[in-house]
């Protein structure tokens, strides 16, 4: 069976998406799997079971969308079952622009007509679950998702190295601060060397964490933000003995190698984002009434969901994820 997927976008989704993807193998053992999605989410999955090719969805960059899809799905011919994990009506037309046909996804009512099953989200559940939901629907069984699941080898460190990550896409809001970041990084660099991950758009907020560990005399430290491609970064963090970090798609990383977690939570939800099945991790957040308000800016100007975590309370989570 020629299966095609149609991949989220963001490096976090589209790990929450690997426990049924992992699923669909086990239906199809002998299946071949092609995805198709952002450079980024094709990266991380590609050393999946059973997947044979990737392809980018560049269709964004054509002047008229259409046409860019129609030229995409001329690239996706002869397959014989199709999900897509994206609720937009473009990842809808692309799969039936293939021909496939077996088209399912979530659906909203401008893609049913597209969509052979189309089936409505789940509320109040773990993004894992949603995607799950997709193919308890269409095969009429109740499925566990499996843990979170990448494919790459462990970087090796020379010794004890704690990793740090200050960005999350998706807006300011879910970003804690650089200061305080490097509170905690100075702190624990006691205990182990420290990486400051990142990608570009954390740049310069890697390099104000930077300017302050350079100040308070830290040397076991490097800052690999915007310097690693994809493969790198996943090797890179399945490597760590710790991870700190805010609601973002390192920490889905870190969560399916089971890396020890400090997770940092303000205006997202955690109920429907938080480390998947995760073994070995604190989730400070402090539950205000006015969140989860999932706002890319704090609607309030106040911002204190991210305010009034201190970096105390992040280190002593630390230290104990670490046995010290």
């Amino acid at each position: 069976m020629k299966i095609l997927i149609n991949i989220p976008t963001w490096l976090g989704d589209a790990v929450m998406c690997t426990p049924s993807i992992l699923k669909l193998v086990e239906l199809h053992p002998n299946c071949e799997i092609t995805l198709i999605g952002s450079m980024i989410s094709n990266e991380a999955l590609k050393t999946l079971p059973n997947v044979t090719n990737t392809i980018i969805d560049d269709s964004k960059k054509s002047s008229m969308r259409l046409l860019g899809l129609q030229k995409l799905a001329s690239k996706l011919q002869g397959f014989d079952f199709s999900i897509t994990f994206r609720q937009s009506i473009s990842s809808a037309l692309l799969l039936k622009l293939t021909g496939c046909p077996i088209r399912i996804g979530l659906g909203k009512w401008y893609q049913s007509f597209l969509l052979t099953h189309d089936y409505e989200r789940p509320k109040s559940t773990h993004q894992v679950q949603i995607y799950t939901s997709i193919l308890e629907q269409f095969f009429k069984e109740k499925f566990t998702p499996k843990d979170m699941y990448l494919n790459f080898e462990k970087f090796r460190y020379p010794k004890k190295t704690i990793g740090i990550n200050p960005g999350a896409s998706y807006g300011n809001a879910k970003r804690w601060y650089p200061k305080k970041f490097a509170q905690v990084a100075i702190e624990l660099s006691k205990q182990a060397d420290i990486i400051i991950f990142g990608g570009p758009a954390e740049v310069d907020i890697a390099k104000d964490i930077e300017i302050i560990l350079i100040e308070s005399n830290i040397t076991n430290f490097k800052n690999l933000a915007g310097k690693t491609k994809v493969d790198e970064l996943i090797s890179k963090i399945a490597g760590l003995d710790l991870f700190v970090t805010g609601d973002s798609g390192p920490m889905h990383v870190a969560t399916a190698y089971q890396i020890p977690l400090v997770s940092i939570f303000g205006p997202t939800d955690p109920e429907h984002t938080h480390p998947w099945q995760h073994k070995n991790h604190i989730m400070i957040n402090k539950k205000l009434d006015c969140a989860p308000c999932m706002k890319r800016k704090c609607p309030l100007e106040h911002h204190q969901c991210m305010k009034d975590i201190g970096s105390q309370e992040v280190i002593e989570a630390s230290l104990k994820l670490l046995n010290l």
